[in-house]
């Protein structure tokens, strides 16, 4: 994209992302800035581009970045210049050019990934998605999701709720014609193998180049064979003019008559570009006598030697070498650093090396001076990195050296101090994080395997599992929290944390790992001898299978569920050995709450430490009896319509046993509990036809929710009040405050890669507002992010997409109208729903095209019976649209059904004022039916104030045509005029 030189990097970035439909909130998440700095670049955009508003700006940075002719690769840049290598080039160009997966191989130091970033460099012009590079070394596991995984980071693709890595990169770069650079494959080639296979197959554009010192054993596989640097032409070779190069970037550049006696000396080291470059570093202080001769004692030292096999030979002596000129204190703090997996800094060497600081600064120094060290300066401040070939080898030193102990303990010790400092959210966090995470990974893998370092083990996943929710990878802090229970001592420590697990897996939309989560949870709390607390999270599984019921796979049984409910009353009455000092201890551990089962939350916030026995039991029982009064008023009388099963009790009976788990939960002071409560309450209201009272409990469940942690508890909860906010907001005709809600949701940063997911409730408030412009920038994010993730036919998705379809019936685009149809018919929504948000999109779509006896037909229900077959937030709509239909084909409505439909709307302003506009137009009342205009225009409906006005006539009918052009509709079809 071109950018003007008013436009900075950072103004750049965000102009680009704005292109690309994202929200304030996404931006914020991909670039890690708080979301009010996004709106400060916007703001700053529009001024400087000269551009009315969002909409504007989008379009234009879509339309510079289309006149670019492909982005640029994204390639690292290498410190030093590349040496020869023609023929080489020009072979694997060709290659590259003519086969879809290549793999270089060759020995470690042969010169492998500076080939590979040459030759990608010469070809990215092919590849009009650009090239894409990815370097493996930081993975220690073979398994293919984490190849995956490092693919998806490095190519900017988050983690999605209920999906693996490898789907949502094969599911990326579907249609991307681009080149993959996969390098230092060897050591994860079993992960490598089968993800390369499945790329190639899904994703038909897409070329890979690997650099591996094994073939990979992929079908259609072409193996090009790196050598050493050339040796032909003596004095004039490739390895001679890669050592006169690097020895003079030292200061004092070889004479050129002495190119003969380096060309002899390259010759032994096998032209092996690795060795050549280390040799050429000591040639400021040995000169070329003494490089010979440290050569010989080191290949005669190697002679045979069992270690190193043919290929590696050569690039073993030279470190080998190069190593025995190193003072002790140097090799051992070589050694000790290489335990770190990517760049570090001084102070973490000092803890692994176990020495001062300004000893370990000053031998850091040393280290690059001699090459065996790479130097960076970052935003963190001054990092160092070992090349992955010296890394290894410094592991296998410190094998031999006996040391392994000492440093990962020491490297153990910066990890988790740098963890707990991470705790604290700073404007350096992402880039302290994502520079760490690879060592606390390994950090931790070791810990665990050592039983004398469980504690530290334990303690590093607890530090770790809600960093990695705050990076916002949901789906590796659920196994954290797992990992960190089941090595935790205290079961009920362990408990607390897999009630965490349970609302990650959430968060990702995973009922099946709720559900288990919490089975697992009560467990440990009965080996913690907590009968009460396993008593609450049974009955907090029994609840969740039927609040988030769409998040199951496989949904439990009803049956199943009364019987979890019983064993939890069962166990609320259990004699507990739970005592205060649990508290104490759960506190001083740091836990985030003290478990709802020990004591209310504002024990836990307290911070104290000693709790009088009386209160504390009496607070754990009334939280049982909370959460279990929650599942009964769930379970028994199913106020969220779940699939197990319909309840015939009376609507009064479910709003009044919700209304006293609502009472209940809120003595416990727990806010979780309460917004339970909250949710099970005004679905039941919503149920009873009551919407005003829905919406008004939705707003104060997240009232409730704005103080509560950004833990996964917490982020559960108000992902879904923001979204029953929305909808009863709907249902209540609040437009204005539906729509907030639901941007808020389509701006929440966890929901940031799950476009479709974040963006279908504000879609629906847009849509029936007629916010047209609105419509289509979140249609496309919605689209784009449906299709990545492979078309999901979830019925919940259903409304926003009748939405979008309407919008573009509205506007005579009958291309667009088609293809949201086929989205509709590929989400699997349930018939029921026909009667729904269908019938009431359909309707309004065939009002605007003067087709009232369709419309009339749409709707074709009674008050009475759609109070049975109407969900609750679409009921007003669909009678207030019948209403109208029936007034324009001039077939009465009953008084009796008119009477009843206007008690039905009663609190929906919106819907009101249609049936309004109604009875205006059967009495030819011109007056009364401008008046609903006013109506329209305070409740934010804007398409609505312009259908009265064109059914008004006259200059009326003028103003309404020209609202509806400037929203973007097609003109209306007014069979009445006033």
């Amino acid at each position: 994209m071109a950018v003007t030189s008013e436009i900075s990097t950072r103004e750049a970035e965000v102009l680009t992302l704005v292109g690309e439909h994202l929200s304030n909130a996404e931006i914020g998440a991909r670039l890690f800035i708080s979301v009010r700095t996004v709106e400060s670049h916007v703001s700053s955009l529009l001024r400087k581009l000269d551009m009315p508003d969002r909409r504007a700006l989008a379009l234009h940075a879509a339309a510079t970045r289309a006149a670019s002719p492909r982005p640029a690769p994204a390639l690292p840049k290498p410190l030093t210049s590349f040496i020869g290598r023609t023929r080489e080039r020009a072979e694997l160009t060709e290659l590259i050019k003519t086969q879809r997966q290549v793999t270089a191989v060759g020995p470690g130091g042969v010169g492998k990934t500076r080939l590979a970033l040459a030759v990608v460099a010469d070809v990215a012009a092919d590849f009009a998605d650009g090239v894409w590079f990815v370097d493996l070394v930081p993975i220690t596991s073979p398994d293919m999701c984490v190849v995956a995984g490092t693919v998806a980071m490095a190519l900017g693709i988050g983690e999605q709720p209920g999906r693996g890595f490898d789907r949502a990169v094969l599911a990326a770069l579907a249609d991307r014609n681009a080149l993959l650079v996969l390098d230092n494959c060897e050591h994860v080639r079993d992960g490598v193998a089968p993800f390369v296979e499945q790329l190639l197959a899904a994703c038909p554009g897409m070329s890979v180049l690997a650099t591996s010192r094994a073939r990979l054993m992929v079908p259609f596989e072409r193996v090009y064979t790196v050598p050493p640097m050339s040796l032909a032409g003596d004095g004039d070779s490739d390895a001679v003019a890669l050592f006169m190069d690097r020895a003079a970037a030292g200061g004092w550049p070889p004479n050129h008559a002495m190119r003969d006696q380096v060309a002899t000396f390259c010759e032994r080291l096998d032209g092996v570009a690795l060795a050549i470059e280390l040799a050429a570093a000591r040639w400021t202080t040995l000169g070329l006598d003494g490089l010979a001769a440290g050569l010989d004692d080191q290949l005669r030292m190697l002679s045979g030697g069992a270690r190193a096999d043919d290929r590696h030979r050569s690039v073993r002596a030279a470190l080998d070498w190069s190593h025995a000129l190193l003072e002790p204190e140097d090799r051992m703090l070589l050694r000790r650093v290489s335990v770190f997996m990517t760049s570090f800094p001084v102070e973490a060497a000092a803890d692994a090396a176990g020495l001062d600081k300004g000893a370990v600064a000053a031998g850091l120094a040393r280290l690059v001076e001699q090459s065996l060290l790479v130097v960076t300066d970052t935003p963190t401040g001054t990092q160092f990195r070992a090349l992955e070939t010296i890394r290894q080898y410094g592991l296998e030193q410190l094998e031999a050296a006996g040391e392994v102990t000492d440093a990962r303990a020491g490297h153990l010790r910066w990890c988790l101090a740098e963890a707990g400092d991470l705790s604290v959210v700073r404007a350096d966090w992402r880039a302290r994080f994502d520079a760490a995470a690879d060592d606390f990974r390994a950090a931790l893998g070791w810990a665990g395997e050592q039983p004398d370092r469980r504690s530290d083990a334990y303690g590093l996943a607890r530090l770790l599992a809600p960093l990695m929710f705050t990076r916002h990878l949901t789906g590796e802090s659920q196994w954290r929290y797992e990992q960190a229970a089941y090595l935790a001592d205290d079961p009920a420590a362990a408990a607390e944390l897999l009630r965490h697990a349970a609302a990650a897996a959430g968060c990702q939309g995973n009922g099946d790992d709720m559900y288990r989560l919490h089975h697992a949870a009560a467990e440990f709390a009965q080996r913690a001898g907590d009968s009460v607390g396993a008593s609450i999270e049974l009955a907090t599984a029994a609840a969740s299978a039927y609040r988030f019921w769409g998040k199951f796979e496989h949904i439990p049984a009803r049956e199943d569920l009364v019987a979890l409910i019983a064993e939890a009353r069962r166990l609320a009455t259990a004699p507990t050995s739970a005592a205060p000092a649990d508290i104490a201890s759960a506190v001083a551990a740091g836990a985030d709450t003290v478990p709802a089962s020990a004591a209310p939350a504002d024990i836990a916030r307290s911070g104290a430490v000693t709790v009088d026995p009386a209160r504390a039991e009496a607070a754990r029982a009334e939280a049982a009896r909370a959460a279990i009064a929650l599942a009964e008023a769930i379970v028994l009388a199913n106020p969220f319509g779940a699939p197990q099963g319909v309840t015939d009790v009376p609507a009064p009976e479910v709003v009044s046993s919700a209304e006293r788990a609502v009472e209940l939960t809120h003595g416990t002071r727990d806010p979780f509990a309460e917004s339970a409560a909250l949710d099970a309450l005004a679905a039941a209201q919503s149920r009873a036809g009551e919407l005003r009272a829905a919406a008004a409990t939705a707003r104060r469940r997240i009232r409730l929710l704005s103080t509560t942690p950004d833990n996964p508890v917490g982020t559960h909860e108000l992902i879904d009040a923001l979204g029953q906010a929305t909808e009863f907001g709907l249902g209540a005709g609040d437009l204005a405050g539906a729509r907030r809600w639901g941007r808020q949701l389509a701006e929440h940063p966890m929901l940031a890669e799950v476009g479709h997911t974040a963006t279908s409730r504000l879609l629906v408030a847009d849509a029936l507002a007629g916010n047209v412009d609105d419509v289509l920038a979140h249609s496309a994010r919605f689209l784009e992010a449906w299709h990545r993730e492979e078309r999901p036919a979830r019925s919940a998705l259903g409304a926003a997409v009748a939405g979008v379809r309407m919008i573009h019936g509205l506007r005579d685009d009958y291309d667009a109208e088609r293809e949201w149809t086929g989205v509709l018919q590929q989400l699997g929504t349930p018939a029921t729903d026909a009667d729904g948000y269908q019938a009431v999109f359909d309707a309004l779509l065939m009002l605007h095209h003067g087709q009232p006896e369709d419309a009339l037909e749409r709707t074709e229900l009674t008050p009475a019976e759609a109070r049975t077959r109407v969900s609750g937030a679409w009921l007003p709509w669909y009678l207030a649209l019948h209403a109208e239909a029936a007034a324009l084909t001039g077939n009465t409505t009953t008084s009796g059904d008119l009477a009843q439909a206007r008690a039905e709307v009663t609190g929906n302003p919106v819907a009101t004022a249609i049936i309004d506009r109604s009875e205006a137009l059967s009495a030819k009342d011109r007056a009364r039916l401008l008046s609903t205009a006013t109506t329209f225009d305070a409740a934010g409906c804007i398409y609505q104030s312009a259908r009265t006005r064109i059914l008004a006539g006259g200059a009326d009918a003028n103003e309404g045509a020209a609202m509806l052009t400037t929203l973007g509709l097609s003109p209306m079809t007014a069979l009445v005029h006033l």
